[in-house]
């Protein structure tokens, strides 16, 4: 099966609710080799004026990662994961994410390029909290190789 170029345009609704914790920083903080104090103590987080922790920036991948799913997994998509590379990722953060934020994406296909046999899909989740507030903007671009490559 094919990309489906009728992909891009489409959207995606926010799904399921995510829970930033605590420990969910910590452990991704640690992952990624973050040392910054205010991704694993809450006063070093006060000092900066924040809430409490705060996530490293890149754990919006997270909650952006949960958004691209219901794009992989659509039926009409034409997407076999096993035969996705992952291109290029950005960021861009309206506010930090900090603990105790309850975290909704939407997903928007931006576009769709045929190459060869396969395709670059060009992705942008739009994360806020579940109030509306905006968080962070991911755009992410994968290539989905065609039979043979």
């Amino acid at each position: 099966m094919s990309i489906n170029p009728d992909l891009q345009g489409r959207s995606y609704p926010a799904a399921e609710v995510y829970d930033v914790g605590r420990e969910k920083i910590r452990e991704f903080a640690q992952a990624v080799k973050a040392t910054n104090p205010a991704h694993f103590d809450v006063e070093a987080a006060k000092a900066l004026g924040h809430s409490d922790l705060v996530a490293p920036p890149t754990f919006a991948i997270i909650v952006a990662q949960r958004a691209d799913a219901q794009l992989v997994q659509d039926p009409e998509s034409g997407i076999d994961f096993s035969r996705v590379v992952h291109a290029d990722q950005r960021f861009t953060h309206h506010r930090a994410i900090v603990a105790g934020d309850r975290l909704v994406a939407e997903l928007h296909v931006d576009g769709v390029r045929a190459m060869g046999g396969g395709a670059m899909i060009t992705t942008r989740s739009e994360i806020s909290t579940e109030a509306g507030e905006k968080v962070a903007t991911t755009t992410s671009s994968i290539l989905v190789r065609g039979e043979g490559q």
